[in-house]
């Protein structure tokens, strides 16, 4: 028997999963060229097995469809996803260290892989390896270099110390950061390529990347679902967690490893994009509650359709010049940063 309250949470689900289609849908559709909705939801449905052969296309330009194809919809499927998985790590990052201002980058992550794409960019690789960009697959290098290297300064004793993660992350950041400088003043002339990655893009989404990110993405939302009650007790305290017989360390390992991965390769494949990891977990916190069971779902869909958003924003504004998706990520989310610390700052003095 279904309760009022799971009947409450399957609507939520409903009416988050229609909005992410209708945001694809519309996004879809807008652009430097816009293209009716129902043209586009035409040519979206005559590429459906066992449906195409009863969609008529004779009105529809070969122009649209390789608009909607091949220029919008890998770049729309990517900002889903990456949103996705953005939203659903700040959510784990939030829980397992306690902390509301943590975000997937807390790590230096995104440090690791900016200084793996400017090395790429300053040296002019141009070159594909197995599909993939050499400016992608520097980015990915960097992000793994600093994950061995949080995690190797972090472990003590066969444990993962959260404080010591956090500070090796920011330490490691601000050395990373420093080599980033130093590149962007030695090689002057990549100078606004460098900083255009650093603030992230859809533009070089394409199926061979979407192929990879999309497994990792699903298997890394079901491994944190999969958790969802041991983050519950995390954020209860360790000490609680041991008395409840949660092997705190291989849990941390398990989904900060998972959590890891997904950034990192978000990261490579669309750049820096700051506040999403931030601002959906908390929004959603909001109308869910403090259970991950819910929270990291929700989070998941409602990042996906804010990165959406943001990505139509950058491409549109200005068409048919595009504005760095991390520069309207901000927009948004700087604000709301603002409003937490307000917050948290009144809760101090009541």
């Amino acid at each position: 028997m279904v309760t009022n309250k799971g009947n409450r949470y399957i609507h939520k689900y409903i009416l988050l999963l229609l909005l992410l289609v209708l945001t694809v849908l519309i996004a879809i559709s807008l652009g430097a060229v816009n293209i009716p909705l129902k043209e586009t939801i035409t040519i979206l449905l005559s590429k459906i097995p066992f449906i195409k052969n009863i969609i008529n296309t004779e009105n529809i330009s070969s122009n649209s469809e390789s608009i909607i194809l091949t220029l919008r919809l890998p770049r729309i499927l990517m900002s889903l996803l990456v949103g996705a998985g953005l939203a659903m790590c700040g959510v784990v990052f939030q829980g397992i260290f306690k902390n509301p201002l943590a975000d997937p980058y807390i790590l230096g992550i995104s440090s690791g892989a900016s200084l793996g794409a400017a090395i790429a960019i300053a040296a002019g690789a141009q070159a594909m390896y197995l599909g993939f960009g050499m400016i992608s697959l520097f980015a990915f290098i960097g992000s793994f270099v600093v994950m061995f290297l949080v995690y190797f300064i972090a472990r003590a004793g066969g444990k993962l110390v959260s404080n010591t993660l956090i500070l090796a992350g920011v330490a490691i950041s601000f050395m990373f950061q420093s080599f980033i400088s130093f590149i962007i003043i030695s090689s002057k002339e990549v100078t606004t390529r460098i900083i255009f990655w650093t603030m992230g893009s859809m533009t070089n989404a394409n199926n061979l990347k979407l192929l990879v990110i999309f497994p990792i993405i699903v298997i890394g939302f079901i491994i944190l679902l999969s958790f969802a009650s041991d983050i519950n007790i995390l954020s209860a305290g360790e000490e609680t967690s041991v008395s409840l017989g949660i092997n705190v360390s291989k849990v941390k390992f398990i989904l900060l490893g998972t959590c890891s991965l997904i950034t990192a390769l978000s990261v490579a494949f669309s750049g820096v994009i700051g506040f999403v990891g931030l601002i959906i977990p908390h929004a959603i916190r909001l109308i869910s509650g403090p259970n991950h069971k819910n929270l990291i779902p929700l989070s998941a869909i409602s990042g996906s359709i804010f990165l959406i958003i943001c990505d139509t924003l950058s491409r549109t504004i200005l068409a048919p010049t595009e504005i760095p998706i991390g520069a309207i990520t901000a927009i948004f989310g700087a604000p709301f940063f603002i409003y937490l610390l307000i917050k948290s700052k009144r809760k101090v003095f009541i």
